[in-house]
C-alpha cells in the first residue's frame, strides 16, 4: 500500500535544490504525492501523466539548452500512448544518460531485471514509501553530480562510449570488457 507520508524536514524545505525532476506517472493521486514530496525537499517538478507528453518534454529539454533539461526522470512503466520501458530503451538509444528510477506495480523478480537491463538506473515497486522514493532520487541525484565532475573523461563516437578514467567502453550499451593494460589508459 502506498505510504502517503511526506518527510517533514522543514531544513529541507527551505533549501532549493538547482535540479529538475520529471515525474511521468498517469494515476493522478500518486503524482500528486510525489510532487509534493520532491517539492517539500526543494526539487523543481515537471510532470506528465503519459508517455507521449514524456517524450515531447525530454526532447524539449534536451534541445531546449541546460536550463530546461531535467536531471532526473521518475518513470513508471504501465503509461498510456507509450511505455515506459521504451521511454528508457528511447533514451538510452539516443545516448541520453539521465538517471532513470522505475516505478511499478510490477514487482517480479523478472520485471526488475527487465527494467534495470533496458537501461533503469533504480527499480521502485508500488507500494512504495515516499521517504525511500525521495531518497533513492537523491542518491541518483548524488551519483549523477559526481559522474557531471568525470563527463568530461567521456569520449563519444555514434553508439561508442569511451570512459577513459574508468577504463572501459560501451557499444551499443553494452559493455566491452578490457583488461587495464589492453585498454592502455
Amino acid at each position: 500500500m502506498l505510504s502517503l507520508e511526506v518527510p517533514q524536514n522543514s531544513s529541507n524545505s527551505e533549501f532549493v535544490h538547482n535540479n529538475r525532476i520529471l515525474i511521468v506517472e498517469d494515476e493522478d493521486v500518486i503524482r500528486d504525492m510525489i510532487v509534493l514530496a520532491l517539492e517539500e525537499e526543494g526539487y523543481e517538478v515537471a510532470v506528465a501523466s503519459d508517455g507521449r507528453v514524456a517524450l515531447n518534454l525530454l526532447q524539449n529539454a534536451t534541445s531546449g539548452g541546460s536550463e530546461n533539461s531535467f536531471d532526473l526522470v521518475v518513470l513508471d512503466l504501465m503509461l498510456p500512448q507509450v511505455h515506459g520501458l521504451d521511454i528508457c530503451r528511447l533514451l538510452r538509444y539516443q545516448g541520453n544518460i539521465i538517471p532513470i528510477l522505475m516505478l511499478s506495480a510490477k514487482a517480479s523478480e523478472t520485471d526488475r531485471v527487465l527494467g534495470l537491463e533496458v537501461g533503469a538506473d533504480d527499480y521502485l515497486t508500488k507500494p512504495f514509501s515516499m521517504r525511500e522514493l525521495v531518497a533513492r532520487c537523491r542518491a541518483l541525484l548524488r551519483r549523477q553530480s559526481f559522474g557531471a565532475l568525470t563527463q568530461s573523461s567521456v569520449r563519444k563516437y555514434r553508439d561508442i562510449y569511451l570512459y577513459t578514467q574508468e577504463c572501459r567502453v560501451v557499444v551499443r550499451m553494452k559493455r566491452l570488457i578490457y583488461l587495464p593494460k589492453n585498454f592502455d589508459c
